[in-house]
């Protein structure tokens, strides 16, 4: 019996369908997530989400793909959880002081005194890391990665030499915390996002800045003030966030790829903070900004403000998130 022989022209048809299909499931294979920031790409943030969307790329052999949109340029920072949450963007870097109206765990690193440098930062991390990851997964998200900013200071038109000088300052803060310890050192704090900054100074609606000197140079403070007064204070976190509808629908390899590459950028964040936080100081020296100690009166009022916040963050909090600091305290000692 023997077999029809088949015209070339159907040969090629099936060869071409067998290609087309080929293709298709290699696009299929390919996934592209699009990650949103809110600070430019000079930030170290900003690097260091990049080297993460970079090395998940790479690893994942193009599999994962991350387009990062910074610089508020796609969604503006206070709006990026609630856009990672709905599924609007697959990820985005969150400052997690933004939300302390929502849970006061949010407001544990961005209260004064409890953590006051880099180590102490990275222990309120771990501490807080478990309660964190249970309240944002009943949310649909998970947190792959925490960065920490440097230590804050008060940028001034001159070196502040007592308390008084904050008297009647209009200050801008970016949290319900900071503007608490802004009113209670006598300014009138005003709360505002990144981006609103320059436009603020032009409208003479603020007249000096509570920030760190990474943001400093981010805006050029330099072009609105000119003194710095360092006082470290608090090193709040930021979090890297993915929508967990969207990490579950990739293949188990490329979740752990996302996992890993997420440690490394949480440590690389510890890093790349301090680093910067050396580099920029230097850098607002040389654009002429004097760099001043504060004065011991206001270093003690600050203290005293912090004490009281932190029992107050304790008469709202829940017995759960109180367990976090205890256990934060302890690890501290």
């Amino acid at each position: 019996m023997h077999m029809p022989v088949l015209p070339r022209s159907f040969c090629r048809l099936v060869v071409a369908g067998l290609t087309a299909s080929i293709s298709a499931g290699t696009a299929i294979a390919e996934t592209t997530w699009i990650m949103a920031s809110g600070y430019p790409e000079t930030s170290f943030f900003t690097q260091n989400i990049q080297q993460f969307a970079d090395e998940v790329e790479e690893r994942s052999g193009g599999e994962l793909k991350i387009d990062l949109r910074s610089n508020d340029s796609l969604i503006k920072l206070d709006a990026i959880k609630r856009a990672v949450q709905s599924g609007q963007v697959q990820a985005g870097e969150i400052r997690l002081s933004v939300y302390g109206n929502e849970d006061p765990i949010y407001n544990l690193d961005n209260t004064p005194g409890v953590a006051v440098d880099y180590d102490q930062a990275w222990t309120l991390m771990e501490a807080s890391k478990p309660y964190l990851d249970e309240l944002f997964g009943k949310d649909g998200m998970r947190v792959v990665a925490y960065a920490p900013w440097p230590g804050q200071g008060f940028y001034t038109k001159e070196p502040i030499k007592s308390l008084d000088d904050l008297s009647g300052l209009k200050l801008r803060i970016y949290s319900q915390q900071t503007q608490k310890l802004g009113s209670d050192l006598g300014a009138e704090a005003i709360i505002l996002p990144f981006a609103e900054v320059p436009q603020a100074f032009a409208t003479n609606m603020i007249d000096s800045l509570w920030t760190s000197a990474q943001t400093g140079v981010d805006i050029q403070a330099w072009d609105y003030l000119k003194a710095f007064s360092y006082t470290g204070t608090m090193f709040q976190k930021n979090a890297v966030i993915v929508n967990e509808r969207a990490f579950r629908a990739l293949p188990e390899e490329i979740q752990q790829i996302v996992l890993d590459e997420g440690a490394k950028a949480t440590e690389r964040g510890w890093k790349l903070s301090q680093e910067a936080s050396d580099a920029t100081m230097k850098t607002l020296e040389e654009h002429g900004m004097a760099l001043a100690e504060p004065p011991a009166d206001l270093v003690a009022k600050m203290d005293q403000i912090g004490t009281a916040m932190a029992d107050d963050w304790r008469s709202t909090a829940s017995a759960e998130e109180i367990a976090v600091l205890d256990a934060y305290l302890a690890a501290r000692r």
